[in-house]
């Protein structure tokens, strides 16, 4: 019988690795409900607008167990999404460009909330440093073109989809990557095109690409995050 030993050493553990215990592979019972609660994976989603890939993924980690979209942090008070998370039970905070960035207000709240992982889903402003280097290879963003096309500070939603039918490309696409110190410039995770056809405007383009956003964002998180 295949074992998988998963954890090191722990009193409250049933089976320890380089024990033989047969047929244990659960945890023992003396875990209380708070340490069985810390098993899950909780995630911080960051958005700045109306929220509709938020809502896709919350809905999406709804229906799975060991993972939650426990927080949704915005730096515009009249987002819509703070509407979308009041709506799905998800708490929800406010913050500023020099809470973010100069003072440790949201890394301190995503220390407290026990976030494992940070999602940006249309979210403006640069993550700083200290949020990176807190978080390494646990932030992710999707970016509404094929990188490294279009890309960089300003290149979002409809800016981007204007970019690509002013160039005449003939596909565009999502981008899933790792997020660093600069705007769309983190490791690739996974991309998906669509084509871009003649009489595409920004706003046809703008549904193939929110298509592609809510069919393969999720995914790609639960992918990623499972193995953490």
């Amino acid at each position: 019988m295949q074992r998988n030993i998963l954890f090191e050493y722990n009193p409250n553990y049933i089976a320890l690795r380089n024990n033989r215990v047969k047929d244990v592979s659960v945890i023992s019972k003396k875990l209380n409900l708070f340490e069985r609660k810390r098993m899950e994976k909780r995630i911080a989603i960051f958005a700045s607008g109306v929220g509709s890939n938020a809502r896709s993924i919350i809905e999406y980690f709804k229906e799975k167990s060991g993972v939650s979209v426990v927080l949704i942090g915005s730096n515009k008070p009249e987002a819509l999404v703070l509407k979308k998370a009041v709506d799905l039970g998800v708490p929800s905070f406010v913050f500023n460009k020099s809470e973010l960035t100069s003072r440790p207000v949201v890394l301190n709240k995503l220390l407290k909330e026990r976030i494992d992982f940070i999602v940006l889903a249309g979210f403006l402003l640069q993550i700083p440093e200290s949020i990176i280097r807190a978080f390494p290879k646990r932030i992710v963003n999707i970016h509404p073109a094929l990188l490294p096309k279009f890309g960089g500070k300003g290149m979002y939603g409809k800016h981007v989809h204007k970019a690509v039918i002013d160039a005449k490309e003939k596909e565009s696409g999502i981008t899933v990557h790792y997020v660093n110190e600069f705007y769309d410039d983190g490791v690739i995770i996974f991309q998906t095109s669509c084509s871009v056809d003649e009489n595409d405007s920004i706003t046809t383009l703008a549904e193939k690409i929110h298509a592609l956003e809510r069919k393969y964002y999720p995914l790609i998180i639960d992918k990623i995050i499972q193995p953490l």
